[in-house]
């Protein structure tokens, strides 16, 4: 059984918020304040509210808004507060941009093994595109949860009846889906991302050899 994560491992995603942060940090940053002071208060942010609130752009787009008033030391305004809803339109729409190689590779992989699809964030974000994606017939199930933890991986391993040693959970973040997939006793296999979310990073184990490092999707067909 292959498990996939969704998020900058099939599909783009964290480069649409750092765009937004790119302009958001531009006009947030002042001489007492630079743009690594900024985004580290958002990051402070955007981790406590992942706690609480989950994950998507509506809990991005709140974290903004917080951020503001942290730096303000006031609420934010109805101008300040319509600008940062105004960024609400760059996760809109009906389409994603596939990482190259995945259409082709999953096809494939599909023929040879049994797939299966985790992410984590808003359900109705995350089904949008998922099937914005078209490429929801390669999987045996889809799931949607709001956090990837070890139990969650453990509550997978039992629903579909697997040997947790047979299992790959194929990923792009150590934090959600390499260390958490390790300590339910999956084998992972590690796909970096030059735009992995901040809050995605993690130490992974050098030594670790049930972790196969990849440089890229399509490398999969070569190991599966």
């Amino acid at each position: 059984m292959l498990i996939f994560d969704a998020d900058d491992t099939l599909w783009e995603n964290n480069v649409v918020f750092e765009r937004v942060i790119d302009e958001f940090l531009e006009w947030m940053t002042h001489p007492g304040l630079d743009r690594a002071g900024v985004r580290a208060v958002l990051d402070g942010i955007e981790a406590a509210n992942a706690v609480t609130l989950g994950y998507g752009s509506k809990v991005f787009l709140h974290s903004l808004g917080e951020c503001v008033a942290r730096l303000r030391g006031r609420a934010a305004t109805a101008e300040e507060a319509a600008r940062i809803s105004g960024w609400a339109g760059a996760f809109d729409g009906d389409r994603v941009e596939l990482i190259p190689g995945v259409a082709e590779t999953l096809a494939e992989l599909a023929r040879r093994h049994d797939l299966l699809l985790l992410t984590k964030g808003d359900t109705e974000e995350q089904q949008r595109k998922i099937t914005a994606s078209g490429l929801t017939r390669h999987f045996r199930g889809v799931h949607i949860v709001a956090e990837k933890n070890t139990a969650t991986y453990e509550e997978l391993t039992r629903s579909y009846g697997l040997e947790p040693g047979s299992a790959w959970m194929i990923g792009n973040s150590p934090r959600s889906d390499i260390l958490p997939a390790r300590s339910a006793g999956l084998n992972a296999v590690f796909i970096p991302h030059d735009h992995t979310w901040v809050l995605e990073h993690g130490e992974l184990d050098p030594a670790d050899e049930k972790v196969l490092r990849l440089p890229a999707f399509g490398d999969l067909l070569r190991h599966f």
